[in-house]
């Protein structure tokens, strides 16, 4: 105990202590420096979490202009994508001895945007990712790299969604209708392409096109215009994310259709509750983890194994045209 009463403040002795190296090892690994062996690292790693130890990043910030801090600057984070993404930037940034500090924004103003970033500059953050980024988000004109958290270009996601549509062909679907995500959303405009390119490469029809704020209730706010569609002949719908799905597949059954009989649905995400749908939806998976820890390294200007291709997941809600 202290002289005052208080417990002991743990120190970058006492982790060198329990991970079995020195000082001046521990403080290498906690500043990034290249060259240390893996099972070193996460040993230190393992001591820091174990004693809780804290760093003074203003004092560390004087020494090495650094603060071991990651900036994420998130919208909408209610919704499961952007919830699921700042969770693994949290786990990606502590896989490398950082921590995120992150500034929440409800708008998609570029001015919003720009508070948002400049509150997290002020803290000296390394680097700062962008969760659920749109068109207008700015990411130049900044001291420290700024990267979405998917990439600028999308290119899984847009491979994502073109999986789902290669799916429903392979079923024997030929006219489809796409429930898109919001137009000014960067993920919306990856997803919206990878559906054109596969409709285009299996010469499929793509019947109609409307869009969502990716709620449930959004998806069941189109599903007058969907049941229009498919009475016309669509016989599969291609859902930007699962949450606009379940709310189409609720409203498609409140106007007498059912899913999969008259109607084949299939999502994007693959969120925890979308095989308990009823019926369970199909859906497409991203490596979010994967996902992030690229976006970490990418700010920090480091190297990371790229993350693993979508995976299809097929469920219930997707069958053969009737």
């Amino acid at each position: 105990m202290s002289s005052d009463g208080g417990a002991k403040r743990t120190g970058m002795r006492d982790v060198a202590d329990a991970a079995g190296v020195s000082t001046q090892t521990v403080s290498r690994v906690l500043n990034g420096y290249p060259g240390i062996r893996d099972a070193t690292r996460e040993r230190v790693l393992e001591a820091v979490a174990a004693l809780d130890y804290r760093v003074n990043n203003a004092a560390r910030a004087l020494g090495t202009s650094l603060t071991r801090t990651v900036g994420v600057v998130a919208s909408d984070a209610v919704l499961h994508g952007p919830s699921a993404g700042i969770a693994a930037l949290e786990r990606a940034a502590r896989a490398r001895g950082r921590w995120i500090s992150t500034a929440y924004t409800d708008s998609d103003d570029p001015a919003d945007i720009d508070a948002a970033v400049r509150r997290l500059l002020d803290q000296g953050v390394d680097g700062i990712v962008l969760v659920a980024a749109h068109g207008s988000t700015p990411l130049e004109g900044y001291d420290v790299p700024l990267v979405p958290l998917y990439g600028e270009s999308g290119i899984r996601q847009r491979s994502a969604a073109a999986l789902v549509v290669d799916h429903l062909a392979d079923l024997g679907h030929r006219r489809i209708v796409e429930v898109a995500g919001p137009a000014d959303w960067r993920e919306a405009l990856a997803r919206t392409g990878g559906v054109a390119d596969a409709v285009g490469r299996r010469g499929l029809v793509r019947d109609g096109r409307v869009e969502g704020d990716w709620s449930a209730a959004s998806g069941s706010a189109v599903a007058d215009v969907v049941a229009d569609l498919v009475r016309a002949g669509a016989t599969a719908v291609a859902v930007a994310n699962d949450q606009m799905a379940l709310g189409l597949m609720a409203g498609l059954a409140a106007r007498g259709l059912a899913v999969p009989e008259d109607v084949s649905v299939a999502g994007f995400d693959d969120n925890p509750d979308a095989a308990f749908y009823a019926p369970a939806l199909t859906t497409v998976r991203l490596d979010v983890e994967g996902e992030a820890a690229e976006a970490v390294a990418r700010v920090l200007g480091e190297n990371a194994d790229p993350p693993a291709d979508p995976v299809l997941v097929p469920r219930a809600s997707t069958v053969r045209p009737r």
